[in-house]
C-alpha cells in the first residue's frame, strides 16, 4: 500500500505520515513550496522532519516538492478572501491526487483534525476534497491537539516544526467556516485552478 501525504513544517502531517508508517503503508512527502508567500525555513524544515522520520522508523520517506506560490497568488486574486484556506487546501489535494497517480500511490493522507482550525470544520473539509477521484485518509480526525503533541514529541519531530518561521502571508484575518460548494466551483473556473495543478504537478521535484 503506497500513500502520499501533503507534509507541512507543522506539526500535525508529520504524525499522520508516520501513524501511517506504522500501520504498513510505504509513505511518499510531498511538500507544497509557498515562496514567495512563506520563508526559506519552510522548505528546511520539511526536509529535517523526513530525515527525522526515517530515523524514527527506518523508512524511506521520499520527499517531493510542488510550487504553490503561483496558485496562492491566483485564488488571492481570483477568489473572496474569505475563501484563500479552502481554494488553498483544494487545491494541494488536486496536485496531491496528479502526484499519487505519477508515484502509484492509492490515496493521500492529511493531517486534519476535526474543527481546530477552519479549514478543518466538517463542511470544509467535505468540499475541500470535493470531486476527487481517490481516496483520502486522515489518520488524526478525532485527536485533540494534545495527542497529536505527545506523539509528535515521542518521534523527535516537535522540537523540529515549533522552530520559528514565517507562516502563510495570504491567510484571510476571516477565513470561511461553512464553505458554499457553488462558491468553489465558481472559484476553480476564475482561478484556472485545473491548470495550476498542472503545472504544480509538472514542477514537482525530489529533494531527498
Amino acid at each position: 500500500m503506497k500513500l502520499i501525504t501533503l507534509i507541512s513544517g507543522g506539526i500535525d502531517s508529520p504524525v499522520a505520515a508516520y501513524i501511517m508508517d506504522r500501520a504498513g503503508a510505504d509513505v511518499f512527502l510531498l511538500h507544497m513550496d509557498n515562496r514567495p508567500f512563506a520563508d526559506e525555513k519552510s522548505v528546511e524544515k520539511v526536509k529535517k522532519i523526513a530525515e527525522q522520520l526515517r530515523t524514527v522508523t527506518g523508512s524511506a520517506f521520499p520527499l517531493y516538492s510542488a510550487p504553490h506560490g503561483m496558485s496562492q497568488e491566483s485564488i488571492s486574486k481570483n477568489c473572496d478572501t474569505n475563501y484563500q484556506c479552502v481554494m488553498c487546501k483544494r487545491t494541494m489535494l488536486r496536485v496531491a491526487q496528479e502526484m499519487a497517480g505519477k508515484l502509484g500511490c492509492g490515496g493521500v493522507i492529511m493531517g486534519d483534525s476535526l474543527g481546530q482550525v477552519a479549514s478543518q470544520t466538517l463542511k470544509n473539509i467535505r468540499y475541500s476534497s470535493f470531486g476527487l477521484r481517490i481516496p483520502i485518509v486522515r489518520p488524526l480526525i478525532g485527536y485533540d491537539k494534545l495527542e497529536i503533541e505527545q506523539i509528535a514529541k515521542k518521534i523527535g519531530t516537535y522540537e523540529i516544526s515549533i522552530i520559528r518561521s514565517e507562516g502563510c502571508m495570504v491567510v484571510p484575518s476571516k477565513p470561511i467556516t461553512e464553505a458554499d460548494i457553488k462558491k468553489i466551483e465558481k472559484f476553480d473556473e476564475s482561478a484556472g485552478i485545473d491548470d495550476l495543478v498542472k503545472k504544480a504537478a509538472d514542477g514537482a521535484l525530489r529533494l531527498s
